[in-house]
């Protein structure tokens, strides 16, 4: 039999430690006592309705689900070393919200937390809201599906990363990843995939300076380019182009199909660059 917790108030330390086959509903994690950690290494947890405003409130906890609750701006590092877990119509407000995590489904919910999602592995996120500085850093087999994403410096150093029908708002996104696919999805932003290996982008709208340099194994299939110059300098591509691209420096191998090119500017090049741009024929 399952224990039921229904709408109480906890602000000790450790409130609900270890806490097994429970359901948790309308509580408030609040108080005078500013106690951590209430439902730490807790297991087969489901918890709704419930407020926190207190630090560390799920760590190492497994096989829990979260619904329709708010994680507040003060409960910083709200659920770290995470396993099996689903998110579900809830508010992700503190710093550090998931960290070192695996597999865990983040749904229709309100993300804003700065290092969200850093060194996990099997995270996906769907139709939500997300928005932080270096989202899901050196992390592993994440996926993202009709997500609205705001911030900087998102998915560095990832392997293993599936963006579909998408909004990525986020400077220096793509930094250093490995095994990328974008399919369907605008991405705008400065300086996109610099050092990756392995990025696809695949009917994607891509905007803003400097994007794709230094990239091996980049490849991108009707793709439209918007306000993108200095494009490409350095890279290994595969690219097809729809419309046109301010510029394109230095390529260092591959072919760059597009109906236009403003500028192909080449020389002072630090390497070998052997890469075409050809301009499609009508």
């Amino acid at each position: 039999m399952r224990t039921k917790i229904i709408r109480k108030q906890f602000d000790e330390e450790r409130a609900l430690y270890h806490l097994r086959q429970a359901d948790v509903a309308d509580c408030v994690f609040d108080g005078p006592a500013d106690g951590e950690s209430a439902l730490k290494e807790s297991r087969g947890v489901n918890v709704s309705g419930c407020r926190f405003s207190l630090r560390y409130p799920l760590w190492h906890a497994e096989d829990f689900t979260l619904t329709g609750s708010s994680v507040e701006e003060t409960a910083r590092a709200a659920i770290w070393y995470g396993r099996r877990g689903k998110i579900t119509g809830s508010r992700l407000h503190g710093i550090k919200a998931v960290r070192e995590c695996s597999d865990i489904e983040i749904t229709n919910s309100d993300v804003v937390s700065e290092e969200f999602g850093w060194k996990s592995s099997g995270i996906t996120v769907r139709d939500a809201e997300l928005a932080g500085e270096y989202i899901f850093f050196d992390s592993r087999d994440i996926r993202l599906e009709n997500v609205r994403m705001r911030g900087k410096y998102s998915f560095q150093y990832i392997d293993g990363l599936e963006i579909s029908g998408s909004e990525l708002d986020t400077k220096d996104a793509f930094w250093h990843s490995k095994n990328v696919t974008v399919r369907d999805s605008a991405v705008s932003g400065e300086y996109l995939g610099w050092f990756s290996e392995g990025l696809t982008l695949i009917n994607c709208k891509i905007s803003g300076t400097q994007p794709l340099c230094y990239c091996k194994n980049l490849r991108l299939e009707n793709c439209t380019m918007d306000g993108c110059d200095l494009s490409f300098e350095y890279s290994d591509v595969e690219a097809d182009i729809r419309g046109h691209i301010l510029s394109v420096k230095n390529p260092r191998s591959g072919k760059i199909v597009a109906d236009s090119v403003g500028e192909v500017i080449t020389g002072d090049q630090a390497m070998e660059c052997t890469g075409e741009v050809i301009i499609r024929a009508e």
